[in-house]
């Protein structure tokens, strides 16, 4: 009788602690740094690839593979349009293109991408708008450091926030 109440009691108990492990997170890590001396804004995007490819899938009906083997130039292009498009820097309410460098994969299942703002004397005004992946899916976060002028902040982007104002 004592292992009929048992083994379900274990059962379930590990069911639910197992389904902790296997719950994903959804999080994009951003680094914007003002170098003043380069007169340059330098971004760092740190994104997990499956997310990425199944969020430009979503987006533009087509299947991608970035960060993977089987990554095309195409796959590249369409990649470089879904950042511009949803990786927006205004330096005192004026957009700015921002340059694609290049990319590498980290631990295996995260794209680091480099990107740079060139031209940027001393600015007031700060804007960032982040929607990477949150069309996608409405638990990404997107957290992003910003570091200017010797001062350090973090903003937190989500479905509902996806935009922020910092002034300096």
């Amino acid at each position: 009788m004592k292992n009929k109440v048992l083994y379900p009691l274990i059962g379930v108990l590990f069911l639910s602690l197992s389904s902790f492990a296997f719950h994903k997170f959804y999080m994009g890590v951003f680094q914007v740094n003002y170098a003043a001396e380069k007169k340059m804004i330098q971004v760092t995007s740190r994104i997990f690839i499956d997310d990425l490819n199944n969020g430009m899938e979503k987006k533009y009906h087509k299947k991608t593979f970035i960060g993977t083997e089987k990554e095309t130039p195409e796959d590249l292009e369409l990649f470089k349009k879904y950042l511009s498009e949803n990786f927006i820097i205004k330096v005192n309410g004026q957009s700015k293109p921002i340059t694609f460098l290049s990319k590498e994969i980290e631990a295996g299942d995260v794209l680091v991408c480099y990107s740079r703002i060139k031209d940027v004397e001393k600015f007031k005004t700060l804007e960032i708008l982040n929607s990477i992946l949150v069309d996608w899916n409405a638990e990404q976060q997107n957290i992003t450091h910003i570091s200017a002028f010797g001062t350090k902040k973090s903003v937190l982007f989500t479905e509902s926030s996806r935009k922020e104002v910092l002034k300096y």
